[in-house]
């Protein structure tokens, strides 16, 4: 019995002289709580916004697209159509999912049938890698 008495002492002096010497500072206080990352597919809208426009978009070789930046995705003639459909069908698959994430940070809208196609390539290709 006493030996418990002794080392409940031990503890609660041990508590007392941390609590007394360690004061948090304005720092610790303000440190936010590490978040796990959200797991997200990246091909919809909703996950689209919450994360994939915050990383730096990758470079590809398609500045003509340029020009269809601040157009609607059904704004496009089958003409223009077919040239986001060229460039889609000329990416390898690793690069499918980062070029159309790439458009989006230009300001590029894909057309709706391109986009459709982006969406079960990148989906394909995710498939296909996972273990």
């Amino acid at each position: 019995m006493t030996g418990a008495l002794v080392l409940l002492a031990i503890t609660a002096l041990t508590g007392l002289i941390l609590w007394a010497f360690h004061r948090p500072s304005a720092d610790d206080a303000a440190a936010p709580a590490a978040e796990a990352p959200d797991e997200c597919c990246g091909l919809h809208e909703i996950c689209e916004k919450k994360g994939r426009q915050l990383l730096a978009p990758e470079y590809f070789d398609d500045e003509e697209l340029d020009v269809y930046a601040g157009r609607g995705a059904d704004e496009y003639t089958p003409e223009e159509t077919e040239q986001f459909r060229d460039v889609l069908f000329t990416l390898l698959p690793e690069d499918v999912e980062p070029w159309g994430f790439s458009l989006q940070a230009r300001g590029i809208e894909m057309p709706s049938p391109v986009h459709d196609e982006w969406v079960m390539l990148a989906t394909e290709h995710r498939n296909t890698t996972r273990p």
